[in-house]
């Protein structure tokens, strides 16, 4: 039969909705044997026999030796899948020469006319394909579209050269895929940075990257810092008090060494101010003498009473030369000539305690804690003969020059040490 011209794309294509069923598709251009068709059903090919075959619309078997439309007979229905289904019917016919004409003499002219129909449809079958490829418009340039050996294009994809517009190898596959793995943050970045999310917010933060570079050196510290919140907004509630810390520090060094110290309406403060950070003075003889404070009595004392040496030593002994007043004020030397001042007791009684404290410790659980004591808090040397007692063991212990050691103890308790006895008795 003659090909129509009309109807020569040697392609079709059909749509089966959801849930459809359809077992039979009109061919509607010219093919010449079975095996010409290709049957795709979304995308895959079928099997002649297997899937499908070939005949009229009634389904009775054709010939198609001289070029026939048809139907396509699926064994099994096709049903659409969810979304719908498509059914592609193309022609593929073998590129080859079937009939031999005789060099003279009558001839077949129908075999002629076929084998004349089936080269159009050949062309018409290599023309489908050529549309369907990467092909330049009629008013390009002469450029080449040759792909690049197969080593350099493995795993890269398909790119045109930014001048010539030629074909080339492009941005690796893996890479491509890693990017577009990454479209969803990279979309957020370019948010912050147009101003979608945070007016130039990159900018920003490049400017100060030496900052974070910083930052990020010292990132445990600033894990310890946010651990510390409370600690730290405690100390900022008390900053005026720590800002003050080291003059209250001095202030309290002077009260405790009884130095000058501070003045109240310009005159210094009193023994019971020195004795017990309490703030009252002694103006005169009669506002309350170093008896009154040293003993923590009320009576007055009127420059008559026991003298500020003799209560210091605990005797009673009335003082004649000068008074409790005088005593207490805080000069050096004598007030007579003869009798030291109240200061001057204080500090024999004060170096005469330290010079005991220097030898017996007092109580400890261990030696390492009594001679932290003894050179920390104390501020001495260990020295041979220094003793403690031993809360642990309930035994005195001596230091010897080198190492501590248990004080010679009977079975019942402590021996008669003369030493530790009389070390006791001072204390």
């Amino acid at each position: 039969m003659t090909i129509n011209l009309a109807d020569n794309s040697p392609r079709i294509s059909y749509a089966v909705a959801q849930g459809v069923s359809q077992s039979a598709f009109a061919v509607p251009f010219e093919f010449f044997a079975d095996a010409d068709l290709n049957v795709y059903v979304d995308g895959t090919l079928k099997t002649l026999t297997t899937d499908y075959t070939t005949a009229d619309d009634s389904g009775n078997t054709q010939a198609h030796t001289s070029g026939t439309t048809g139907y396509i007979h699926f064994v099994s229905a096709v049903v659409g899948a969810t979304g719908g289904s498509t059914v592609i019917v193309t022609r593929d016919i073998d590129l080859e020469r079937t009939t031999d004409f005789p060099t003279s003499g009558p001839f077949d002219v129908t075999a002629l006319n076929t084998e004349l129909d089936k080269f159009i449809a050949i062309q018409a079958d290599l023309k489908d394909q050529a549309d369907r490829t990467l092909q330049l418009t009629d008013y390009d340039v002469s450029v080449s579209l040759t792909l690049p050996d197969v080593d350099t294009r493995k795993g890269k994809l398909l790119a045109f050269n930014a001048t010539t517009g030629a074909v080339e190898a492009g941005a690796s596959i893996a890479g491509t895929v890693t990017v577009a793995a990454l479209a969803a943050d990279i979309e957020t970045l370019a948010d912050i940075e147009d101003g979608t999310v945070a007016t130039n917010a990159i900018s920003g933060l490049a400017a100060i990257s030496s900052d974070v570079t910083t930052v990020s050196g010292i990132a445990s510290s600033v894990t310890t810092v946010a651990g510390n919140t409370a600690n730290i907004a405690t100390v900022v509630s008390n900053i005026t008090d720590i800002q003050n810390a080291a003059s209250n520090a001095q202030k309290a060094k002077d009260w405790a060494t009884k130095t000058t110290g501070e003045a109240e309406t310009g005159l210094g403060y009193s023994s019971k101010a020195w004795a017990t950070g309490g703030t009252g003075v002694t103006s005169t003889a009669g506002s309350g003498a170093a008896k009154e404070w040293a003993t923590k009595t009320t009576a007055n004392v009127d420059g008559t009473e026991y003298s500020a040496k003799e209560y210091a030593i605990g005797t009673q002994i009335r003082g004649t030369t000068g008074s409790a007043k005088d005593w207490a004020s805080y000069t050096a030397g004598t007030v007579d000539g003869s009798e030291y001042s109240a200061k001057y007791w204080a500090q024999q009684a004060a170096n005469e305690t330290q010079s005991q404290r220097d030898v017996y410790y007092g109580a400890f659980a261990s030696d390492a804690a009594a001679q932290t004591w003894q050179t920390g808090t104390n501020g001495g040397t260990v020295d041979a003969g220094d003793q403690y007692f031993n809360t642990s063991s309930n035994i005195i212990r001596v230091y010897d020059g080198s190492a501590w050691n248990d004080a010679v103890v009977s079975t019942t308790g402590f021996a008669t040490n003369g030493f530790a006895i009389a070390m006791a008795i001072a204390l």
